[in-house]
């Protein structure tokens, strides 16, 4: 957790700049290349779009940035669900700390992720993946193992059923499988380091889960407790070769308590009247609707400014 806070302190002396005003905004995203960061640049020209003067605040992941945008350092951010509310309690790796001042402004699409191979290669299903070598580790995002311990589960399979090659993150991870360092990689659907990859090895197989039964989704659950399966079909992209079930997450835009009603209610009212902008920047944004914004949160709570804006619409 030491080696966290001395990167995010890096992260909050960049953030602090974009927080000064309550029209002045900033977004916390992982990476250039991550779906997360496409996903925080759609968001930040639906603001700007409506008139909040937004910008991106980049860092390896959200758990660098989401302690600081409990503790008010910058005033929004993107991540899974699940992620927000283990960060809430405390629980898997936050080791206990929590982050009791987190709020949730909107639902957004779902995250779709897949585990890619090259198209060219004998794997055709997750459990010929055993005795291979795959990304692991993902020291710099915790999310990462237990995501890919639901993939494994849906197959009967652990994480010790591969050859385990240690990467930071899901860029990382992507630049190995490119180095030839590994058979395959996790990434969410509609990232754009997924199409750099396709491109340089010539076609992606995007692998589903292998069972797609009551059984599988509740092991899957077993690591990611807000997993849920969805169909993507043939062509939807990169590497999906055919009608193909994935395992899928909410996804969410979150704010901290003490965050201005105003800019939150600016934000929600943004995304819920330019979709169309959020989907002309990142075309993933097409499967989201407005409608939907306010999902269950979880444990987590929506913050004032969202709900005053869901009244407003007739959003229940």
């Amino acid at each position: 957790m030491k080696t966290l806070l001395t990167a995010a302190a890096v992260f909050l002396s960049a953030a602090i700049g974009t927080s000064a005003t309550a029209q002045n905004v900033g977004i916390a995203t992982s990476n250039p290349g991550s779906l997360f960061h496409n996903i925080g640049t759609a968001v930040a020209n639906a603001a700007n779009a409506a008139g909040l003067n937004t910008t991106i605040q980049p860092a390896t992941s959200p758990n660098q940035f989401i302690p600081f945008i409990d503790q008010g350092g910058i005033e929004f951010g993107v991540a899974n669900l699940q992620e927000v509310n283990y960060a809430i309690t405390g629980d898997a790796w936050w080791d206990g700390r929590t982050n009791p001042n987190l709020r949730v402004v909107a639902h957004l699409m779902p995250l779709v992720e897949a585990i890619f191979v090259r198209a060219d290669s004998d794997i055709m299903k997750v459990s010929d993946l055993k005795g291979q070598p795959m990304t692991d580790g993902y020291t710099a995002q915790n999310t990462i193992l237990p995501q890919l311990s639901a993939f494994y589960a849906t197959a009967g399979m652990t994480r010790d059923d591969v050859e385990k090659v240690s990467v930071a993150s899901v860029v990382a991870g992507a630049d190995a499988f490119m180095a030839g360092d590994t058979v395959g990689f996790i990434f969410a659907h509609g990232a754009g380091k997924v199409r750099e990859a396709d491109a340089a090895v010539g076609g992606l197989r995007a692998l589903g889960v292998e069972d797609d039964s009551d059984a599988a989704l509740a092991a899957a659950r077993e690591h990611w407790p807000t997993a849920f399966f969805t169909t993507l079909p043939e062509g939807a992209m990169p590497g999906v070769l055919e009608d193909t079930v994935y395992i899928a997450f909410p996804q969410v835009i979150f704010t901290h308590a003490n965050a201005s009603d105003d800019a939150v209610y600016a934000m929600a009212k943004a995304m819920y009247e330019n979709a169309q902008v959020m989907a002309d920047t990142f075309p993933p944004f097409r499967a989201f609707k407005p409608e939907n914004m306010k999902g269950d949160p979880g444990i987590a709570e929506f913050h004032p400014g969202a709900l005053r804006f869901f009244e407003e619409v007739g959003l229940n």
